[in-house]
């Protein structure tokens, strides 16, 4: 199978409440990292309010926050809660692009999720 860009593309997803006063001291991070040149067109960071958006988690019930998705194209690497540090998450995120880092927290559960929440996401801002 031939990489395109649909199967390239990496995808952070965090999954916060913006009644938590930790998601809404993240955010400003979290959103900025998507801005910085090094990140560029195959790497797309999107902020997804679980109440504001109940519609896309489904029967998904997020209680700790960050939680964070990362995905590269249809396949979720790894689904967990970290430390709200914009270092961390970078680390993270190389550690898959460059090393190919084992999957955490990946089931069929959140590969279905994925699924689910990925064309929704897909053409968001």
């Amino acid at each position: 199978m031939q990489a395109t860009a649909e199967t390239t593309t990496w995808y952070v997803v965090c999954l916060c409440a913006q009644w938590c006063s930790t998601c809404r001291a993240y955010a400003p991070d979290f959103l900025a990292q998507a801005g910085l040149e090094q990140v560029g067109p195959a790497e797309r960071y999107l902020w997804v309010d679980v109440e504001a958006h109940d519609d896309l988690l489904g029967d998904w019930d997020i209680e700790t926050f960050p939680t964070l998705l990362i995905a590269q194209g249809d396949q979720p690497v790894f689904m967990g809660v970290l430390p709200p540090q914009i270092a961390v998450l970078a680390r993270l995120v190389q550690s898959y692009k460059n090393e190919g880092a084992a999957p955490v927290g990946v089931n069929a559960a959140v590969a279905a999720l994925w699924q689910q929440l990925r064309p929704r996401l897909a053409d968001a801002k």
